[in-house]
């Protein structure tokens, strides 16, 4: 397998992909998409992404439709994505995606939290290029072929596809087709997908490292130390580092 299947199989695992966080950010995407292309999902291909992500993590219908109606109020302000690059301890890099209505509140935590475990907070392009900005796209399909969609897909740069599980509510494994393809793809294939009736689960964008780095077990208790501070902040989106999750 390649590097986004082992870069998702450690995601999984780990807390801050779990769903504590999960409504704040999608509610901020949704404020972003709909400012950026109007609330009907129909005419606005960012927010019907956004709206499939909501229903995979079982947000309720209800807060979707209040999120989009506030965010299309004329008060409402707007988020602005703002990446930060650095260095936790051990020459671990570190890519943190933000979602802000207070730059200034986000700079000075996101700097206090590098500085309270001994990192360093970079400028920008520091680490930015240590990662390739990837789209991916979850869909249903266990009876699909792997191979035959993959060749239908190959023209627009689709880099990997492989077979995810996960588990329902009662504890059954679901079978999904995970698609990882460049950033600048994502709505060539959405478009493809929706064409030809195969449904999204969810999607949407990720770095994935290019080079990871094998620290200790205690030094990867300090690098943690950093992480965990930066995925509690109801700023950050996204934490992104290249310090190795391998099992072994």
């Amino acid at each position: 397998m390649g590097r986004a299947f082992e870069f998702r199989k450690a995601r999984k695992m780990k807390r801050w992909s779990a769903m504590s966080k999960a409504f704040t950010r999608i509610g901020k995407d949704i404020v972003m998409a709909v400012k950026e292309g109007g609330p009907d999902p129909d005419s606005n291909s960012r927010l019907r992404a956004v709206i499939q992500n909501a229903k995979s993590v079982n947000m309720p219908k209800d807060n979707v439709e209040r999120a989009i109606k506030k965010a299309s109020e004329k008060g409402q302000g707007d988020y602005k994505e703002v990446i930060f690059e650095g260095y936790a301890q051990h020459g671990i890099a570190v890519l943190i995606e933000t979602a802000t209505d207070n730059n200034t509140r986000t700079v000075a935590n996101v700097r206090s939290y590098f500085n309270k475990t001994d990192g360093s907070l970079g400028t920008s392009g520091s680490v930015v290029f240590m990662f390739d900005h990837t789209c991916n796209f979850k869909i249903k399909g266990a009876t699909l072929d792997l191979e035959e969609l993959e060749l239908e897909l190959i023209d627009f740069g689709v880099e990997e596809i492989f077979e995810d599980t996960d588990e329902d509510e009662e504890g059954n494994e679901v079978k999904s087709i995970m698609i990882y393809a460049p950033f600048e793809s994502f709505g060539n294939i959405q478009a493809y997908l929706e064409d030809n009736n195969l449904e999204i689960v969810s999607s949407g964008f990720e770095r994935i490292p290019q080079i990871t780095k094998k620290i200790t077990a205690e030094q990867a208790e300090d690098v943690e130390k950093l992480l965990e501070k930066l995925e509690e902040d109801d700023d950050v989106q996204n934490v992104y580092h290249t310090m190795d999750e391998s099992e072994d």
